[in-house]
């Protein structure tokens, strides 16, 4: 069974910055493509980015310009740096493969708010 937890969310004000992280753990056998998914209430979860497995990335256009997102070759380890945020980056944010798989944790907490 594989593990993610996601971790380096806090509340910011408008304009900040924040680095999350992806710590995983477990018998992995692959390579996955993986990404960063947002929810929000009332929301259906959203993959913001995502990291293929030749590192190509791709994102959604309301993150474009401002998130990165790499990952760690050696440790699965996954990163997303936010700069610039906005109010409606408020979400709690996780980390999976895509297509995503049984693996969701309970995800990182970003507040942006004023």
């Amino acid at each position: 069974q594989v593990s993610l937890v996601e971790s380096g969310g806090g509340l910011v004000q408008p304009g900040g910055s924040l680095r999350l992280s992806c710590a995983a753990s477990g018998s992995i056998f692959s390579i996955y493509p993986m990404g960063w998914y947002r929810q929000t209430p009332g929301k259906q979860r959203e993959l913001v980015a995502r990291i293929g497995n030749d590192g190509r990335t791709t994102y959604v256009d309301s993150v474009k310009g401002r998130f990165t997102i790499s990952r760690d070759g050696r440790t699965w380890a996954v990163y997303l740096q936010m700069n610039n945020l906005k109010t409606e980056d408020t979400a709690v944010y996780y980390c999976n493969a895509d297509p995503p798989r049984n693996w969701w944790g309970e995800g990182t907490l970003v507040t942006v708010s004023s």
